[in-house]
């Protein structure tokens, strides 16, 4: 079984001015993060807003997911709380040959490594056939894997649990298993990740940074120079600044206002963070141009 390295996208989900899910756009803009060089694209995390879109929308996504050149290149986020509802929208997308999925603990109760094996137990006992990554993001989730937990979950379902996607950063530099994907959740990683052996990256900005991250992924496997990482980690720097999703949407907008609609509570930058955010971009060469230049 392939282990899954390389640039990955967390992508934003592109949406009507009525707030419905455009799935072929979406799947539009997945597409076209692979051809900018994503190795793949995560879709329905937090970046995609999976945990306020709607569970018919997502299947209906995920049908029309099927017939995509790059069916192969996806991980599926379930952006659910009830263990039911993930192992559905699971099932669904096994039956459609999506079987690489991202997934975060639930979000709100408190609960300890203990809670957590059961939860990815009872979710691998209804779909087998499945290969997990472990969304380790804290800030969002209000739990935060350790080592013991990933590596009994490991021990326990080595065909299932393949990989974490690691955004709270406590385990990227210590985890060691064979077989096993480590991708650090941000471009500030990526260099010093691949050093130590990590698979590569799943980040929200690759949506905008996907040409420069497989830059220095490339270079980095072919023993070149480092001639990108500074401007990728630069880039990275300013978005980290602010709510990632509306940074994204907001700078994303300028090219294609169908990226300004975002769903409630997330909103667009205000004006003065926008300017902000657009100046310092371009004092680094970097635009949409750039981008789809590159």
């Amino acid at each position: 079984m392939n282990k899954i390295k390389g640039i990955y996208a967390a992508a934003v989900s592109v949406l009507n001015e009525n707030l419905s899910l455009n799935a072929d756009r979406t799947i539009l803009h997945a597409e076209n993060l692979i051809d900018q060089g994503c190795h793949g694209v995560a879709l329905f995390g937090s970046t995609g807003q999976g945990q306020l879109i709607s569970v018919s929308e997502k299947i209906n996504l995920l049908t029309r997911l099927s017939t995509s050149k790059y069916k192969n290149n996806y991980l599926i986020g379930t952006g659910f709380n009830s263990l039911i509802e993930t192992i559905n929208m699971m099932q669904v997308s096994c039956s459609l040959n999506f079987k690489n999925f991202l997934i975060m603990p639930p979000a709100y109760y408190k609960y300890g490594d203990k809670e957590v094996i059961d939860f990815y137990s009872r979710v691998i006992d209804a779909v087998p056939d499945s290969r997990i990554i472990l969304y380790n993001f804290e800030k969002l989730c209000g739990y935060k894997f350790s080592i013991s937990c990933v590596e009994k979950l490991v021990k326990n379902f080595p065909k299932q649990i393949v990989g974490v996607k690691d955004s709270s950063y406590n385990l990227y530099e210590v985890l060691n298993m064979e077989n096993f994907s480590i991708f650090p959740g941000s471009e500030l990683k990526l260099l010093k990740g691949l050093e130590i052996g990590c698979s590569g990256i799943i980040t929200a900005t690759c949506n905008v940074t996907a040409s420069l991250s497989r830059k220095v992924y490339e270079d980095f496997f072919s023993q070149k120079s480092q001639t990108q990482n500074e401007k990728l980690c630069n880039v990275r720097k300013i978005f980290d600044q602010y709510n990632l999703i509306s940074g994204l949407h907001t700078f994303m907008s300028n090219q294609d206002s169908i990226f300004k609609n975002i769903l409630p509570p997330l909103s667009l930058l205000n004006n003065n963070d926008k300017n902000k955010l657009i100046s310092d971009l371009k004092k680094l060469d970097f635009d949409l141009k750039s981008i789809k230049a590159a």
